[in-house]
């Protein structure tokens, strides 16, 4: 998979180098660039954004200089991710989607947005038949000073289920909102007691076809209560 990200700020974007995406990227299984959206600007102050059509507070970013850096990265069977507490809520299952697509832009909006003339350029017919496609996407109902966290979360959340990412793929089966809908069950470790709490006795048993029941009863209370 390729990700391109355009920001403002890139080394907000650092951490994406770290970790299992790291060793991802040194693996070859995923391919991300960070690009600096200023670069992309035509005047001496590299001016990114405007006053709003209309007036209002806040700036409003400049649609030419988001065009020519979409422009500079887009291919056919791209997806290009608008980040907006106005988008479609990311959930696992958009994780899944995503993570089966080849090449994903993320669009690291700032101050009131990136003019809405983007997303109609880019929704055009024009480009449906080359396969590209846009989305506006919400991490949460919520407002962030910029789109670069909503894109940390979501490149996360979707590279670490591509094959090979995660050091034990089982682990996907077992985790918070999997196929049954359900969140993870409560995981424990050494010592058995720990400041006069036990270790619930089940998990000691070594009866693994009790300890499977005693997890997924459990996975539902957690989700009946925190859900």
């Amino acid at each position: 998979m390729k990700i391109d990200a355009f920001t403002i700020f890139p080394d907000y974007l650092a951490p994406l180098k770290l970790s299992l995406l790291g060793k991802a990227q040194e693996k070859g299984i995923v391919d991300i660039s960070i690009h600096d959206l200023r670069s992309f600007t035509s005047d001496n102050h590299n001016t990114v954004d405007d006053t709003p059509y209309g007036g209002g507070a806040g700036m409003v970013m400049l649609p030419e200089v988001w065009g020519k850096a979409i422009d500079s990265v887009l291919r056919d069977d791209s997806d290009i991710i608008v980040l907006t507490p106005a988008g479609v809520p990311f959930t696992q299952r958009v994780a899944e989607e995503f993570s089966q697509r080849s090449h994903l832009i993320f669009a690291c909006g700032r101050y009131e947005g990136i003019d809405d003339r983007v997303r109609q350029h880019y929704e055009s017919d024009e480009y449906k038949t080359r396969g590209i496609r846009v989305h506006e996407i919400s991490i949460g109902d919520y407002v962030l000073g910029g789109g670069e966290v909503a894109t940390m979360v979501m490149v996360e959340a979707i590279t670490r289920l591509m094959p090979g990412v995660l050091g034990n793929p089982s682990s996907l089966s077992e985790e918070s909102h999997n196929d049954e809908g359900w969140v993870e069950y409560p995981n424990f470790t050494k010592p058995a007691q720990w400041r006069g709490i036990s270790v619930p006795e089940i998990l000691l048993s070594g009866n693994h076809g009790e300890i499977a029941k005693w997890r997924e009863s459990q996975a539902i209370l957690r989700a009946k209560k925190n859900r």
